[in-house]
């Protein structure tokens, strides 16, 4: 059954093919299922309801899943990525004037010209 026509390219074509789209779907159900449990605005019962729904439709279900919660998994990732990058920050002591002081010098040296630092500095007062 897997070599019934021979080893030809177009059966290794499509092996190929299939082994990508198994991949990508368990990509996919990875990343669902990473943001799914850490939702807070849904109920353990919403939860089940939607891992039940992924799992048995398969592709139809992390596609239904990704129209309906897409814009929120993308909020609920920033939001993760600012936290951790608060955290590190908080944790490694960072300091938006002493990032000043480093764009300072680098302008000084002319590593970065004065609208570099201009943008830079408003970037770092902005966060």
């Amino acid at each position: 059954m897997l070599f019934e026509g021979g080893f030809s390219f177009t059966n290794f074509l499509t092996d190929v093919v299939t082994i990508f789209a198994f991949v990508i779907w368990f990509w996919l159900l990875i990343t669902i299922f990473g943001d799914l449990f850490r939702r807070h605005d849904i109920s353990g019962w919403g939860k089940a309801a939607w891992v039940i729904v992924v799992i048995l439709t398969s592709y139809l279900g992390v596609l239904i899943y990704l129209i309906t919660q897409g814009r929120g998994m993308a909020q609920r990732n920033a939001q993760q990525a600012q936290h951790t990058r608060d955290e590190l920050r908080r944790t490694l002591g960072f300091s938006v004037a002493d990032e000043i002081e480093k764009l300072d010098r680098l302008k000084k040296s002319g590593t970065i010209t004065d609208q570099e630092f201009s943008r830079l500095r408003a970037k770092l007062v902005e966060t």
